[in-house]
């Protein structure tokens, strides 16, 4: 795809937005990291350019001057909340982000479990972290949140909460998605560091949406998309536009937060230097675009991904029909279907072209389909020895190192023994190979095939390909294509008629 983002001149342009900001407080600001703070991965879809890991490129330039406060609220690691571009956990995410800073050279001050009640298994997570040499600190609800502004700016409210001491003007509050308590802690310090007669303010870098482009800009449409199952909406700033008479655009929560976050502001500092939502944040992205056309057709694709992600979520029962019907809005506002995603088609003609594997899942047929960097689109499907998804990794490869289609980068011979090893030993109830035991497969073919050597070695160029599948795919193929770096979408069918798929 078609670049349109300048990311150095983004970078460039972050960084001296936080330096000022710090500077204009002229002690210590807490800056709010709102999104995924590594692997951004929508926003390097919708903006083609963006590199997933620029915040922490841009923590790197500020380390210096940064400490780092990691919050997670202890609910979402009570009901094990998924990370579904890593199918991990939050509290598991969290750990991998303390590593990934650390590898980065970058240390965690401490992490905050926010909204503790000592639910078990956030007890479980804070004695780990403590046992890991990690600091640790509790935060329960706030009291008097958010009605009665007097209790919450007091020592039941915020001074309840443990104070995470830091030594340097920035402080970075980051977690592992929305809802982790950010905002709370950022407020929290504050009223510690007033309490004490130290100087402190706040400031929050959100990317999306994007408050210098129009309201109904796709990339900020695909933010709706993406948030549609907690109920997001974007609109315009109304405060922004009466202090200033100048439109932004931000999100509902912001905006409907905005006066009572005011109102503590005034409480805690006298001087917020704030009239908006939008004057709080930091964001230079919209800056960053170069290639408007680029971006917007970039972010059509991303809510059509959201559209097919969340028709597979429902039928599993994780998000309500209301959920696709708000991102079938947005889709028809957009004049985009289904169809418009290059890949789909292709791969449900192709199920059309799969085999039975019969023992239970008698009349399921898989079909696959990719994009490969040059735009040919290459498809697989399910037969009695492969699933549709390594069937379309092989061929992918094939067409990418240019070996002829009937040549076999993987023994029958070896094929048939893992065959053995499951129906045999394993006692599973289906025998063809998924996409992780495929490329195990692989990997000890090259040993002794050159070709297939020759093919491994193209698995990286399928990093940002595009993928249909027309049948939710099973954990070992989900977990391997995920490993490859390609942008899924599946249509809400099942590749078994078990319900335990393994």
């Amino acid at each position: 795809m078609k670049n349109g983002f300048d990311n150095e001149k983004y970078l460039q342009l972050q960084a001296a937005a936080i330096r000022e900001r710090v500077a204009k407080f002229g002690g210590k600001l807490y800056l709010e990291f709102g999104g995924k703070l590594i692997y951004d991965y929508h926003a390097a879809r919708v903006l083609p350019g963006f590199h997933p890991n620029v915040k922490m490129q841009l923590l790197q330039q500020l380390k210096h001057q940064a400490d780092i406060l990691l919050c997670i609220y202890a609910g979402d690691i009570e009901r094990r909340k998924i990370r579904a571009d890593f199918g991990i956990t939050y509290d598991v995410d969290a750990m991998k982000l303390v590593d990934d800073l650390k590898a980065n050279g970058i240390s965690v001050k401490a992490v905050i479990i926010t909204r503790f009640e000592n639910q078990p298994a956030a007890v479980i997570f804070k004695n780990k972290l403590q046992h890991r040499g990690l600091t640790v600190y509790t935060h329960g609800y706030t009291r008097g949140y958010p009605t009665d502004v007097d209790t919450v700016v007091s020592d039941q409210g915020y001074g309840a909460n443990d104070y995470a001491a830091t030594d340097k003007p920035l402080v970075v509050v980051t977690g592992p998605g929305p809802g982790s308590g950010k905002l709370a802690t950022c407020l929290s310090q504050m009223y510690h560091d007033h309490r004490h007669g130290l100087k402190s303010g706040y400031a929050k870098f959100e990317t999306f949406p994007i408050w210098n482009i129009p309201l109904k800009h796709p990339v900020n449409v695909a933010y709706e998309a993406a948030t549609a199952d907690i109920r997001d909406y974007n609109m315009i700033d109304p405060f922004h536009l009466e202090a200033y008479g100048k439109t932004a655009v931000n999100y509902n929560r912001d905006v409907e937060v905005f006066p009572v976050l005011r109102r503590i502001l005034v409480k805690i500092m006298d001087d917020p230097m704030y009239k908006s939502p939008t004057d709080m944040g930091v964001n230079c992205a919209g800056f960053g675009i170069v290639d408007d056309e680029a971006v917007k057709e970039a972010s059509k694709q991303e809510i059509l991904r959201r559209y097919f992600r969340y028709r597979c979520e429902h039928v599993m029962g994780f998000v309500d029909k209301e959920t696709i019907q708000r991102v079938e809005l947005l889709m028809n506002d957009l004049g985009i279907k289904p169809e418009d995603r290059p890949v789909v088609e292709p791969a449900r003609q192709a199920s059309a072209q799969g085999q039975d594997c019969g023992k239970g899942n008698e009349g399921i047929f898989c079909g696959t389909a990719i994009q490969l960097p040059d735009g040919t689109i290459i498809a697989g499907k399910n037969s009695p020895q492969m699933h549709a998804a390594s069937s379309l990794v092989l061929n992918a490869v094939k067409k990418l190192a240019g070996i002829p289609d009937q040549i076999h980068l993987i023994s029958p011979a070896i094929i048939e023994s893992i065959a053995n090893l499951d129906r045999n030993i394993l006692k599973e109830r289906t025998v063809s190979l998924d996409l992780e035991e495929t490329l195990i497969a692989l990997a000890v073919s090259a040993m002794t095939n050159p070709t297939a050597q020759l093919a491994m070695e193209q698995l990286k160029q399928l990093q940002g390909c595009e993928v249909h599948s027309t049948h939710i795919p099973t954990p070992g193929d989900e977990e391997g294509l995920r490993k490859l770096g390609v942008n899924l979408t599946s249509d809400p069918n099942f590749s078994s008629h078990s319900l335990f798929v393994v």
